[in-house]
């Protein structure tokens, strides 16, 4: 896989305009781009059909979590909008259902884990007798035998994720920061070639592209970093 498709940048942005103009700027730099809440709510699904056609990968960033049924009806509209990745949140009955409606389509199914804004007091917190790792070990374990296609999880956990994934998975991981970016929200970080290292395929980057003054020239700051770093 070349280096320019493991790189993800997050469109974080408030409308489709601020979005289309990002993606204006990125050019060729970026091939893979993921929409979540933010961009999905106002118009950024329309986009998201406007980038596969442009022979863009999508991701689109739900995290999707409720009955099965409704789970299922929302993947086989993801199927049809073309989208390469989608996430659901990593309990087993929406992990089935994701599974089982994404068929044998291109689609692949993302399994959320522990958020990376989290660590142990907050699940504490929610009431999780469970530290971080334990619980990220137990829900890849259920996403493994489910057949779930990869998981998105913190870089520092992706080396000990390989202990318990299939082969095929992949491991999807935000939190990812360039060497003298700040942290941000995010409690459990990793730079570019550190996180290749340990065994993620994909990195998902947000704020240190958006935020830079020359967009592009950071997406292919860290495409560089990603191709040193190695397979």
């Amino acid at each position: 896989m070349d280096a320019r498709e493991r790189l993800i940048v997050a469109l974080d942005l408030p409308s489709v305009a601020a979005a289309d103009a990002m993606v204006a700027r990125l050019g060729e730099a970026v091939s893979f781009y993921k929409i979540g809440y933010q961009l999905g709510f106002a118009g950024g699904l329309a986009l998201a059909e406007q980038l596969v056609r442009a022979k863009k990968q999508v991701f689109l960033d739900f995290k999707l979590h409720d009955i099965g049924n409704t789970v299922a009806r929302g993947v086989e509209s993801v199927v049809k909008l073309g989208a390469s990745f989608l996430t659901v949140h990593a309990y087993p009955q929406t992990m089935h259902a994701a599974v089982d409606a994404r068929a044998d389509s291109a689609l692949r199914i993302l399994a959320v884990t522990v958020l990376t804004s989290y660590d142990d007091a907050d699940l504490a917190a929610a009431g999780y007798d469970f530290t971080v790792p334990e619980l990220v070990a137990e829900r890849a374990a259920q996403a493994r035998d489910i057949g779930i296609d990869g998981l998105v999880c913190s870089a520092e956990e992706a080396a000990n994720l390989r202990k318990i994934i299939k082969p095929g998975m992949v491991l999807v991981t935000p939190g990812i920061r360039p060497a003298g970016a700040a942290s941000g929200d995010q409690k459990r970080i990793m730079t570019p070639a550190a996180a290749i290292a340990a065994g993620a395929n994909y990195l998902v980057v947000g704020r240190p592209i958006l935020e830079a003054p020359d967009p592009k020239a950071a997406a292919e700051a860290i495409v560089a970093e990603i191709a040193q770093a190695g397979p």
